[in-house]
């Protein structure tokens, strides 16, 4: 039966990626942990690992493509008895992956046209809407859909703003630069902060199940605390990426794969989970979570890995994965892998990572 290979969600929020190049092309062998393809995300370009052996039959989204849905269809593998004739029914994602892109925004101008007068001579009027009214707000429901331009959005994402607390002066009420730019200047703007104090207590919302020394924080690292948040979502970042040069780890994954009776199949994923494990324990500061009264540094290290699933992801964790050898991790986390996708994770299997 063919296998589908979907696009993969590299993080927890992410919901779209580009495919940015593929590394194997039709008629290629694919085995189990052989990087097939680089998927752009919004902070940084990652490589795709197989999860299954075969032959890649069909590339349904080409290279380049981008807003590609997460768990969309990307690629076809076939098994050594299958023919080409298995492929009929598969079709070309980038239809798909575009087709949510295009139809919104296609739809969104036609709200414009008829009041085009309107959005010049509204335009200076939100400069003073803003600060005389703050609480339009609340009038809207969790439910209703904000109205906002494509500028306005990133505008409003970058500095932290709550499109909710925003007064739209465009087209049925549409948000639009000029709303933006009035509310940071009004001082609307101070709904991140809000966000940033929100957002301080959910790392101790899931009690730690690894066992903990509880460092108290210092006035100090609570107001450097509180200011990396605010900046981080407030401020917009520059990534930086470097390229490293793995050729002698590869070169080691092959001749370990290639000895003779060896029952594992070792993928990057897992020299990456051993190279995790005992960089936190050589440096046990890393491997804590952060609490608005203490530090909780953790005594053993359990690394969680991102498996991808039909309904999203889940995060299995390798428990005291620094006292674990490679091919102990491996069996580990194709068995996880396995039955991830089956639904068959216990919630303690993918709760608790330090």
């Amino acid at each position: 039966m063919p296998i589908q290979i979907t696009m993969p969600a590299l993080s927890p929020t992410m919901t779209e990626g580009n495919l940015a190049k593929w590394l194997k092309k039709e008629g290629d062998t694919v085995e189990i942990g052989d990087v097939i393809a680089e998927v752009e995300t919004d902070k940084a370009t990652m490589e795709v690992e197989a999860v299954d052996e075969g032959k890649m039959a069909k590339i349904l989204v080409p290279e380049g493509t981008e807003g590609v849905a997460v768990n969309a269809p990307i690629a076809v593998l076939l098994g050594e008895d299958e023919d080409e004739s298995a492929l009929e029914g598969f079709e070309s994602g980038a239809a798909a992956a575009d087709g949510g892109k295009t139809k919104p925004a296609e739809a969104e101008p036609k709200e414009e046209p008829a009041p085009a007068k309107a959005e010049t001579a509204p335009a200076p009027e939100p400069k003073e809407e803003p600060k005389a009214e703050p609480a339009p707000a609340p009038k809207r429901s969790g439910d209703e859909r904000i109205f906002a331009s494509p500028l306005a959005k990133r505008m409003a994402e970058q500095a932290g703003l709550d499109l909710a607390t925003v007064t739209g002066s465009g087209p049925h009420g549409r948000i639009v630069k000029a709303d933006i730019e009035a509310a940071m200047s009004g001082g609307q703007a101070t709904a991140a902060p809000a966000a940033a104090s929100m957002a301080m207590p959910s790392a101790p919302a899931a009690e730690p199940t690894a066992p903990y020394e509880e460092i108290p924080n210092s006035n100090m690292r609570k107001v450097i605390a509180r200011r990396l948040l605010e900046a981080k979502q407030t401020i917009p970042h520059f990534y930086l990426t470097v390229d490293c040069n793995i050729d002698a780890l590869l070169a080691m994954r092959k001749e370990l794969n290639s000895r003779e009776g060896a029952d594992y199949k070792l993928s990057v994923n897992d020299f990456v989970i051993r190279a995790t494990a005992l960089a936190l324990r050589k440096v046990p500061s890393a491997n804590a979570t952060w609490t608005d009264k203490a530090t909780l540094r953790y005594n053993t290290v359990d690394v969680s890995v991102a498996v991808a699933v039909d309904n999203g992801l889940v995060t299995p964790v390798v428990r005291n994965a620094d006292q674990k050898g490679l091919s102990a991790i491996s069996a580990e986390m194709r068995d996880f892998a396995t039955r991830a996708r089956d639904g068959k994770l216990k919630p303690e299997e993918y709760q608790g990572g330090t």
